[in-house]
């Protein structure tokens, strides 16, 4: 688990920062304002969750059921939000929205918001 959680931290953020260069250089004169803010939030969180997969991998054994889950949401999560993003913005300014995208954003919100929820517990547990 420990390997997967790092292994996939490493390739969420290289294609975060490909993305991110993406969207600052070949999008910038095909999007619009709006389009363009959304495709850097997908980039945005898709770093923020790199990093923690990989500060969560070098620091916890990732052995218990709890731990397993957490990162499984972080890593779904993140894939389902920051992808269904780029797909709806991409195809979007394509003016071929792919529109059974939009109700996967959400879910992957859902899914970061409860590996959060799952750190917040496990911290709580050490405390008590």
């Amino acid at each position: 688990m420990v390997l997967l959680a790092q292994c996939l931290g490493a390739l969420y953020g290289l294609l975060a920062v490909v993305f991110g260069a993406f969207g600052a250089h070949a999008l910038k004169k095909s999007f619009s304002e709006e389009r363009l803010k959304s495709f850097e939030t997908g980039v945005k969180y898709q770093m923020y969750h790199a990093i923690l997969l990989l500060i969560l991998s070098f620091n916890l054994n990732l052995t218990t059921s709890h731990e397993k889950f957490m990162i499984y949401c972080f890593i779904i999560g993140t894939f389902l939000f920051s992808f269904s993003i780029y797909g709806l913005t991409l195809s979007a300014s394509k003016g071929k929205k792919i529109k059974l995208l939009g109700p996967i954003t959400p879910i992957g919100g859902l899914l970061l918001v409860i590996g959060w929820v799952l750190l917040l517990w496990s911290f709580i547990q050490n405390i008590v």
